[in-house]
């Protein structure tokens, strides 16, 4: 792999005029327990909506015994096996980075990127999460323009969901991450991205929700194999709007006591899907129905669409 360059001649939203020939491809995601990822089912349905070959594998890490130290040699094996792209997971977006040939500049100023787009043994890095999330917070939450935010986590999808509420016009996040170092350099990423007083970093998410109209959780915490709540319950308030990001399970225990408390909520489908409606535009080349990806999540989660 080469020095990143950017790919500012493909932006992640870019999509050709007219539809790809091609009719075939082969997609992986790599991370780390995600035996139970509805990627693999979205994107494939999709595929078979447009009437294409579409193969989806999961590179479970868990599964493999392998760890994020091991991504050199999974990259470079699906290069080898012909892949034609990679969604990456936790806890593997920050590290890709620099093991790519080139980035895409938002991917690039977020610090994580979630797609890989491999053409002729080269790779590409672009991050659909920031548009995934906006599309869940328009859909359940509205506009968020002069909000305070309180955010857990500092990870590849917390740098996303930090730059998309700020996006979105909210004034201010408080990055709260149990490692300190990774909450300040996600904060100062932020700062020089959307001004001085963007983002902070800190260790008390009592203190960041004091005066937050709203919460966003981009941990772990909930996912089947990390169950539980990311917070004390008691910190939540009824005037408080909640988004998520884990989808599996959808109903999480953090988004079942904001709904106990009376917050407006927002659930991790909504980036789960429409990340992916991203991703496959990038893979493919050819436009996603997002509605029909939903459709189809809702009966994969039995969740209203």
């Amino acid at each position: 792999m080469g020095d990143i360059r950017l790919a500012r001649d493909e932006p992640a939203s870019a999509v050709p005029r007219k539809p790809s020939p091609r009719t075939g491809w082969l997609i992986g995601l790599i991370g780390e327990g995600i035996g139970g990822s509805l990627s693999p089912a979205m994107h494939m349905a999709e595929g078979d909506a447009q009437g294409c070959r579409y193969i989806y594998r999961i590179i479970d890490l868990v599964a493999l015994g392998r760890s994020v130290d091991d991504l050199p040699a999974l990259l470079n094996g699906a290069i080898m096996l012909g892949f034609d792209g990679l969604n990456i997971t936790h806890p593997c977006k920050q590290a890709i980075l620099p093991l790519l040939d080139e980035v895409d500049d938002d991917a690039l100023a977020i610090g994580a990127v979630n797609t890989v787009r491999i053409v002729g043994g080269r790779t590409r890095g672009y991050n659909t999460d920031v548009s995934g999330f906006r599309v869940g917070i328009e859909r359940d939450i509205g506009a968020i323009r002069g909000h305070r935010v309180a955010q857990l986590g500092a990870g590849g999808a917390g740098a996303a969901t930090a730059a998309a509420v700020l996006s979105m016009g909210a004034t201010h996040v408080a990055v709260v991450d149990t490692d300190v170092g990774r909450a300040e350099r996600l904060a100062a990423t932020l700062c020089a991205r959307f001004g001085a007083d963007a983002a902070t970093a800190s260790t008390d998410i009592a203190a960041a929700l004091a005066d937050a109209q709203g919460l966003v959780h981009a941990t772990p915490t909930g996912m089947a194999a990390h169950p539980g709540l990311p917070l004390d319950a008691a910190l939540l308030r009824p005037d408080l709007w909640v988004a998520e990001i884990v989808y599996f399970p959808l109903e999480t225990a953090l988004l079942k006591a904001a709904r106990a408390t009376g917050c407006r909520t927002s659930h991790g489908g909504n980036m789960a899907v429409f990340q992916a409606v991203g991703a496959f535009e990038i893979f493919t080349g050819r436009k996603a129905d997002g509605d029909r990806m939903m459709r189809h999540f809702a009966a994969l989660t039995g969740a209203g669409a």
